[in-house]
């Protein structure tokens, strides 16, 4: 009798988990350019997956509990290649770089040499240009059951930049549920490097309803203030009294169509705030908090700034996995990086590469519930 009692509530507990969908592996098998495409599972002990594949060297999918021990799929992601290179938004779960955000006329200048960079965001330089990071294959140098080393090496002048460039990235998904990034890279000339991760994260899961109902925190006293172009000004403004005042946790739609400036500018949020962190990998950035779920996401960074993106470009036309549309404010970005146009802003922590330096960046996305 107990025995059978044991079985149902096994059954039982087993029906209340959701159920991993993981993607066709043979849907990222290619070549492009005569390098090979694939896709590269990571796993822990507590169930958690994320699924990656070298092109664009981009998280696809990552699979987080609930608090009732369910499973969802919480990143926007694309179900093959083709689907990622023919995708309006170029940029789900992808490496982002040579230089992450936007560059004020696809310009700078190096010792008093202009570089003219690839123009793919109307005037504006944009996330590396048409064939940044997101666009390429990367090497893949070694994968274990939990951790992902990839390598590119970007050539002198390309999408503009100068310098042979070596880029490192490693993704590492730990046993405390925590998604490591890790970037470095040396140059062979000077250069500006600025690199980023650009997941589009959903709580409820990927595509599930909007993310305006999403609690908030940045540990962050002032934001970079954009024109038009969504080009930062050079002034650094207080969030106090502002609608980008996270400093305690709120949610999303509280202040994101609010009668302000730069709220109407950006449609949203799209801004760079600028981190107390202390430049500590130590020291939490952000922290993020779904109520029905109970998921919450913390972000540690040793980079003097993160970008809030609230969606406010998504429009349907992007069909992602599960042929579900991504919508309006359907995911939310917290991309970790130097602030953008800093090589036309003196006043801003530089982004300057020389060849004796080594450029070291870390990001860490951290799950668990409440």
């Amino acid at each position: 009798m107990f025995n059978k009692f044991l079985f149902f509530i096994i059954i039982l507990c087993s029906c209340n988990k959701s159920s991993i969908k993981m993607l066709h592996k043979s849907n990222f098998i290619d070549k492009i350019k005569n390098k090979n495409t694939n896709l590269y599972t990571l796993k822990n002990d507590n169930g958690v997956i994320c699924e990656i594949t070298n092109y664009g060297a981009r998280v696809v999918s990552l699979w987080v509990p609930d608090k009732d021990g369910n499973f969802d799929d919480i990143v926007l992601g694309l179900s093959s290649l083709k689907d990622y290179q023919k995708s309006e938004e170029r940029y789900l779960g992808a490496t982002v770089g040579r230089y992450a955000n936007r560059i004020n006329s696809g310009k700078f200048s190096i010792d008093g040499e202009v570089y003219e960079l690839v123009k793919n965001n109307g005037n504006n330089h944009l996330h590396g240009g048409k064939k940044g990071l997101h666009d390429v294959v990367w090497d893949v140098i070694n994968h274990s059951k939990n951790k992902i080393q990839l390598e590119y090496f970007s050539k002198d002048m390309e999408e503009g930049y100068p310098g042979n460039l070596t880029i490192k990235l490693i993704y590492e998904l730990t046993e405390k549920n925590e998604l490591r990034i890790s970037y470095s890279a040396r140059t062979d000339k000077k250069t500006h490097v600025n690199l980023t991760h650009h997941s589009f994260f959903n709580l409820k899961g990927a595509g599930i309803g909007s993310i305006e109902d999403h609690y908030v925190y940045i540990n962050s006293e002032e934001f970079l203030p954009v024109d038009s172009g969504l080009i930062p000004t050079g002034e650094k403004r207080k969030v106090d009294k502002t609608p980008f005042d996270f400093r305690k946790e709120k949610q999303i739609i509280n202040n994101i169509d609010e009668a302000y400036d730069q709220i109407s500018i950006a449609g949203g949020y799209d801004h760079n705030f600028v981190l107390d962190n202390e430049m500590s990998i130590n020291i939490l950035s952000a922290r993020v908090y779904e109520k029905k779920s109970g998921r919450v996401l913390e972000v540690y960074t040793n980079e003097p700034g993160i970008q809030f993106y609230s969606g406010n470009f998504l429009n349907g036309k992007t069909i992602g996995k599960g042929d579900i549309p991504y919508k309006f404010r359907s995911a939310f970005c917290l991309e970790t990086q130097h602030y953008p146009d800093t090589p036309n802003n003196s006043d801003f922590p530089s982004t300057l590469l020389i060849p004796e330096n080594e450029y070291i960046s870390e990001c860490v996305y951290k799950f668990y519930t409440r």
